[in-house]
């Protein structure tokens, strides 16, 4: 067995197994289609939803795009974000859509090749029946692109003529040939339509245009359910938000798909059509019940994460009130949560902090023993610089101005001479990085 009849092979049992059953070949193609549809309901239920779900979001996409236009990156992860928060996979809606046309591409090969590719006819009896046919003068050998449904026409012959068949090669007879018609509804499945069928046909006879017309009308008919179907389908679902791009998108699929839809009828034998045709009308009742079921499911979802969002930023809100409180009372409380580098560095400052007062203690308590008086200190020192706001420095210059300028020169005639540097007090210590500069560091690292 090649690997394109491994490939047919579970369509072709289940298109022989409804035929069996139904006795009509039409009958059979819309039981396939139906039963396609029931399989891919539970993959097309998934892409559905997300499609759904993503359609509700443009409104808080476009925002974001609007937030961070011109920061790719951001809004890319902004996005991403957004899609992780709502469980959307912007994939899944289009990976699942695309399983319908391998299916397509396996059911064209089973309508083609009938007798290997749907009954599993042995290749060499083909040729046997094709011989067989061609002796009796009932077949002409096809070339070229005529070859291209041989298969069909054997077929076809040998429904026509059973009897004789399995009579004349009652020794050579393949078990799995079956007797299949292609008939429904008057039509012969097996033909293609012919778009100019009007200009060469016998208008006299209804038996003769009366097929070729209905023949005519499959691709029509398919392609104005396909369109019906994307009509209905953008009706029904939410489309809020889409930006002009998605709207031409969707026009553009309106358009092609139908028109793709005629192609294919004419080109292919009717029974690809009469497929096409029953799959577009259980899709769109798949469509419309899914849309119904997952709108509900949607809107139920929305509430519970707009509630969790709500209750959610009122924690917040009160954890951030709370914050306020006992930083203006003095009781914050360490963050749990600050690391260890951070913790060890507002330590190591505390205890240079007691160290210093320690010493300074000292020091006076040293002075106080060895009768060293300390030396009255000017207004104007900062540390050890006893001038350092200015010789002449003044502190109520501003709110007491009768008497600045008598006390202006005064300060000036007492600093005359004198050293400039506090030589009774030390050099101050060199004090530790303030913790917020450490923090900033450590966070810089991590």
């Amino acid at each position: 067995m090649s690997f394109g009849e491994i490939i047919t092979w579970p369509f072709a049992k289940l298109m022989v197994w409804f035929y069996n059953l139904s006795h009509n070949y039409g009958i059979a193609l819309i039981f396939f289609a139906l039963a396609v549809n029931l399989i891919m309901t539970p993959f097309m239920a998934k892409s559905k939803k997300s499609m759904m779900r993503q359609t509700r979001l443009q409104p808080r996409i476009q925002e974001l795009q609007k937030r961070h236009e011109g920061n790719p990156q951001k809004l890319n992860a902004e996005m991403q974000k957004l899609y992780r928060e709502e469980g959307v996979n912007p994939m899944s809606g289009c990976l699942w859509s695309l399983i319908p046309f391998p299916i397509l591409i396996a059911l064209y090969s089973v309508v083609r090749q009938p007798l290997t590719r749907m009954m599993f006819v042995a290749k060499d009896f083909v040729t046997v029946l094709q011989d067989f046919f061609v002796e009796k003068g009932l077949y002409t050998v096809a070339t070229g692109r005529a070859s291209a449904y041989y298969e069909i026409e054997l077929t076809k012959l040998t429904h026509a003529n059973w009897d004789a068949v399995t009579a004349g090669l009652a020794d050579k007879l393949d078990p799995n040939l079956i007797n299949i018609d292609f008939g429904f509804l008057g039509l012969n499945l097996g033909d293609q339509p012919r778009w100019n069928f009007f200009m060469n046909t016998d208008w006299s006879d209804a038996s003769v245009w009366g097929p070729a017309l209905g023949l005519f009308l499959i691709p029509f008919i398919s392609a104005a359910l396909s369109w019906a179907s994307m009509k209905l389908s953008t009706k029904i679902n939410p489309t809020a938000g889409q930006d002009a791009q998605a709207k031409a998108t969707m026009n553009s699929m309106n358009l092609m798909m139908p028109l793709m839809s005629i192609w294919i009828c004419f080109v292919m034998p009717a029974a690809m059509g009469i497929y096409w045709i029953a799959n577009s009308v259980f899709g769109m009742a798949r469509d419309y019940i899914l849309t119904k079921v997952f709108m509900k499911q949607l809107a139920v979802e929305e509430a519970e994460r707009a509630a969790l969002r709500s209750a959610r930023e009122k924690e917040l809100e009160e954890k951030r009130a709370e914050t306020e409180r006992l930083k203006a009372e003095g009781k914050t409380e360490v963050n749990a949560n600050t690391s260890k580098k951070k913790l060890q560095a507002g330590e190591k400052q505390k205890a240079a902090e007691r160290k210093a007062a320690l010493d300074r203690a000292d020091r006076a308590a040293r002075r106080e023993r060895l009768g060293i008086a300390e030396t009255e200190k000017p207004a104007s020192q900062v540390g050890n610089r006893r001038y350092a706001r200015g010789r002449a420095y003044v502190p109520d210059r501003f709110t007491n101005p009768e008497n600045a300028e008598a006390a202006t020169l005064a300060a000036a005639e007492a600093s005359e001479g004198a050293d400039a540097i506090d030589y009774s007090m030390e050099e101050p210590e060199e004090m530790p990085v303030d913790t917020a500069v450490n923090d900033a560091v450590e966070e810089k690292k991590e």
